[in-house]
């Protein structure tokens, strides 16, 4: 470590360059006529400006070298330019008329660019958008992504599928580090609030690469709320409210940026009742959440950095069923009691045509579950009084000394981790990026109950990946090497090591077509569940049993894209294969213990295969008009046969969007969706089918203006005919308990 520290002063001693200006015109390619209020940005600096009336913009203080510029707005096509500085006369960009929505950078791959530029296909969504969807929470949003499906308890706890993977197999990245809580059990939700998040990229397979060990079968990476623009400040409150639920969320924020230092706050609050169907309110689905996040950036020529935290409490209700029918909003036991701190802190020294990225961060997870406790009945009658003082002890039995009840199971997860990549000097054609990867993790137990033992876990990883640009085609390879140690308190000690790679290439067929193909590894130490778990606990319905000899999940997935897009129509076909060897899963061996079913892991060779295929339509010249459809499909078997658990039913959306400005109200818009979920007949041995359905839902809103107060209003419907239906991804459809039903949500954005 003191040898890197020596390199790394080297490095801003030697490299370090005297800072330049950039100037230029954004004009629009079929008139020349210049564009106001164009964003012209520079990614891996986070500088940006917008054009005056004239298109002319100015970005100061730029370090020399090759930068990478990015030209959007409304309207247009965005487009992205490599230019080297120092410059010898002002920049003309001329961008050409379009009627997609814009481009963004993609911050989930290491080159940041856009998704147009990117050789492997990334998923972007905005917060925003999903929520004017109707979205109750986050899992809730992140579903209406094509390919990524929700395992849900309830409304409250849900985790993402991507392509019939999920729990451990899926890595979800916030604030720029993995987010470590407890995330193998089937009823352990996200602990993230959407509320200060602003988008969503979505990595569907193999990211061991990028990230190590659990990115076997995606990435979900959460963006946060930027920061104000330079020598600027604004706030919000929004509020929302959810008629099925008779529930809320409301929030407010504020941020303020200054020449060097900037900052934002956000809290939030969200309370929900049980939910209701078209028969009956599903008892002890309620539940509470608190958020807090805040940031603090410094940024000066040479040196930028982020520091973010966020905490996140919530109450959450775990049903045993159907029972006493109200709207209160205080859990029920059993319930979860959860809360999450995740401390970040992201750097970036800038040389004179490299860069120096290390990012460090923190979890702390704090679970604790509660449940009703069993005690043996009392022989013989006694007297009435002595049946009252039992009563009393029983009752106290439940509490500590200060009269608090105590958690049945309570853990302790805290998570260090670092990321340290260095940016190469980029050549015309090629950039490369090296880094190392490392976490460290222990698990403590604290309950009556213990689900997985006190443990410690070390990880690390380094890589190596190039992008090499052609004429023709773009190209990115890598290869990256991971050791996992897990040393169990009881004696157990384990380590896992993999090897894995990726190569991808993108090239346009035609200048309307692009093609990408991505081949890529990927794998997954067995998890402290998996390996060691011997107990049940509530909400899990089974007794598990863990096995010491599991080996790691290791797999390839080939991917195809094909994509077609002009001024007003794209089209999009995704396809892929996903071998998994050593699949670990669940599976009753007919014991039962406590009254619970014995489950026990075991491995098996699996395959998953399938894909998403759509189109986006604004025909001209009714550019308002968008009209959407998209279809996904995904096959998951076990070479013995056996179909995987939790794989989604396909599914067919059909959406018909418009958008409009009126008078007062801009950035109008209204929806009316339709989602078709067919049966699902391919389970695993444990798993009940599920029948099709369909999903009705509508929506509108706009922004207006009241004494120079910007006020947004959205109103959505979801399951507007009230269907009674079963997700095959429900945990409650083993009782017969169907999701939510009709809901009718209203939201206010006052922007002061």
């Amino acid at each position: 470590m003191k040898h890197f520290y020596t390199l790394l002063l080297f490095l801003v001693v030697t490299q370090l360059y005297s800072q330049q200006n950039i100037s230029g015109i954004i004009t629009d390619q079929d008139t020349n006529k210049p564009i106001e209020f164009a964003t012209v940005y520079i990614p891996k600096l986070e500088k940006g400006t917008t054009t005056n009336q004239e298109g002319a913009f100015t970005l100061q203080g730029i370090p020399g070298g090759t930068q990478n510029l990015i030209v959007s707005i409304v309207g247009y096509q965005t487009t992205s330019q490599n230019i080297t500085l120092p410059l010898n006369s002002t920049l003309i960009i001329s961008l050409k008329p379009s009627a997609i929505e814009m481009e963004e950078v993609i911050i989930s791959t290491p080159f940041h660019k856009l998704q147009s530029e990117n050789v492997m296909k990334v998923e972007r969504a905005n917060i925003k958008a999903l929520q004017q969807q109707g979205a109750m929470n986050l899992s809730d949003g992140l579903s209406t992504i094509a390919g990524v499906e929700s395992v849900s308890t309830g409304v409250s706890i849900g985790k993402p599928v991507i392509r019939g993977l999920s729990s451990n197999r899926v890595l979800v990245y916030a604030q720029g580090i993995r987010l470590e809580n407890q995330q193998f059990g089937d009823e352990h939700g996200l602990g993230i609030s959407d509320a200060g998040i602003e988008s969503v990229e979505v990595i569907k397979g193999p990211a061991s690469l990028l990230y190590g060990s659990d990115a076997l079968g995606g990435v979900l990476y959460l963006n946060p709320e930027k920061y104000a623009p330079r020598n600027a400040s604004a706030s919000n409150i929004e509020g929302k409210y959810f008629s099925n639920t008779k529930g809320y969320s409301t929030n407010v924020g504020y941020k303020s940026s200054g020449e060097t230092i900037k900052f934002l706050f956000r809290g939030s609050l969200v309370e929900h009742s049980d939910y209701d169907t078209d028969e009956y309110r599903v008892t002890n689905t309620r539940f509470r959440e608190q958020d807090f996040k805040a940031g603090i950036g410094y940024q000066v020529d040479g040196f930028k950095t982020d520091f973010r935290y966020n905490i996140n409490h919530s109450k959450l209700g775990l049903t045993d069923g159907i029972g006493e029918q109200n709207t209160n909003r205080s859990p029920l036991l059993p319930y979860q009691d959860l809360t999450n701190h995740i401390f970040s802190l992201q750097s970036t020294s800038y040389f004179k045509n490299s860069r120096l990225d290390y990012t460090f961060g923190y979890t702390y997870n704090d679970r604790k579950e509660f449940e009703e406790h069993h005690h043996d009945e009392h022989e013989g009658h006694g007297h009435a009084e002595d049946e009252h003082e039992d009563e009393e002890e029983e009752h106290l039995a439940d509490k500590n000394e200060e009269g608090v009840l105590d958690p049945a199971l309570h853990m302790k997860l805290k998570t260090a981790n670092y990321d340290i990549k260095y940016h190469l000097p980029k050549t015309e054609a090629i950039e490369t990026i090296i880094g190392i990867q490392g976490m460290n993790q222990t698990n403590k137990n604290y309950g009556e109950e213990q689900l997985i033992p006190d443990a410690t876990i070390n990880d690390f990883g380094v890589l190596a990946t190039s992008h090499i640009h052609f004429n023709a085609a773009d190209i990115q390879l890598g290869a990256r090497f991971d050791t996992r140690d897990i040393n169990v308190d009881s004696g157990i000690h384990k380590n896992y090591n993999s090897f894995n790679g990726s190569i991808g290439v993108k090239t346009n067929i035609t200048e309307k077509t692009v093609v990408r193909l991505n081949i890529a590894s990927g794998y997954r130490a067995p998890n402290l569940a998996e390996l060691t778990s011997y107990g049940s606990h509530e909400g899990t319905n089974r007794f598990e049993i863990g096995n010491t000899e599991l080996e790691n999940e290791q797999n390839i997935q080939a991917d195809i894209t094909f994509e077609y897009g002009n001024k007003h129509f794209e089209f999009f076909a995704n396809g892929f294969y996903n071998k998994v060897n050593n699949y670990i899963y669940l599976t009753p061996n007919g014991d039962f213990i406590n009254n619970d079913p014995v489950f026990l892991y075991l491995q098996e060779d699996a395959s998953l295969y399938g894909g998403e295929i759509g189109f986006h339509l604004h025909p001209h010249p009714i550019h308002w008009l968008h009209l959407e459809s998209s279809f996904e499909t995904v096959t998951g078997k076990q070479d013995n046969g056996q179909y995987l658990p939790l794989i989604p039913a396909n599914s067919l959306t059909n959406k018909i969007r418009v958008e409009f400005e009126k008078g007062h109200l801009t950035k109008g818009y209204a929806f009316v969706k339709l989602k078709s979920t067919f049966k699902q007949n391919n389970t695993s041995a444990f798993e009940t089918s599920t029948n099709g359905y369909n999903l009705l839902s509508a929506g509108l809103g706009g922004d207006f203006t009241l004494l120079d107060t910007t006020i947004g209003v959205s109103l959505s419907g979801s399951n507007l005919t009230n269907k009674s239906y079963i997700n095959h991804l429900s945990r409650l459809k083993s009782d017969g308990i169907f999701n939510m039903g009709r809901s009718f949500n209203l939201g206010l954005n006052i922007v002061l």
